[in-house]
């Protein structure tokens, strides 16, 4: 086995996918994992510190990739089109591989009352990082957690439709989280 290998996350992602949806999460160990891979077990606790982590894989690129399209955002703008810049950023990362690989992830994740606690954590850990590049634009902290929350929600509806357009689907991402995002901005305006 390689002592390095470029693609390692990505074949402990799918290694793991395989395993979970063959045998179950429970009965999973990160030897199998590794094994799978076509790597070794320390070069599995390179990359994270449980087989949990493994699900949660994409979650600090993905944070990272919203601020950095926040930060990016034009002098200005409003909160929820920083927002919309954020996730246009992390839509241009995605890749046919997050795609082909996210029902299983989800299908994985419905097994488990842990895991699904997990995911819940996650979604909350990208509306922080959401928010506090917000405020570091000078939002106020109610309306940075609020445009923040909005954007995790159009980020889920839109992600939900890419991949159940499939593998070899026609949709973009980008698109529909703009759209997503667009039709929460008018449900907010509704509410009075």
């Amino acid at each position: 086995m390689s002592r390095w290998e470029p693609d390692a996350r990505e074949r402990f992602v799918a290694a793991a996918l395989e395993l979970f949806t063959d045998q179950g999460y429970d009965e999973t160990t990160v030897a199998q994992i590794a094994e799978r891979a076509g790597l070794t077990k320390s070069t599995f606790f390179r990359h994270f510190s449980d087989k949990r982590e493994v699900l949660a894989a994409g979650q600090e690129t993905l944070s990272r990739l919203f601020t950095e399209g926040i930060a990016a955002a034009p002098s200005g703008v409003s909160p929820l089109s920083a927002v919309a810049a954020g996730l246009a950023n992390a839509a241009s990362a995605m890749t046919p591989f997050n795609r082909e690989l996210a029902p299983r992830l989800e299908a994985v994740i419905a097994t488990s009352k842990e895991l699904q606690a997990r995911a819940a954590l996650k979604q909350v850990g990208m509306a922080l990082a959401m928010a506090d590049a917000l405020r570091a634009r000078g939002v106020d902290t109610q309306v940075a957690s609020t445009a923040a929350e909005l954007g995790v929600l159009a980020f889920k509806e839109a992600f939900a439709v890419w991949i159940a357009d499939g593998p070899d689907g026609e949709a973009d991402l980008a698109t529909l989280l703009r759209d997503a995002l667009e039709r929460l901005r008018s449900a907010v305006a509704q509410l009075g």
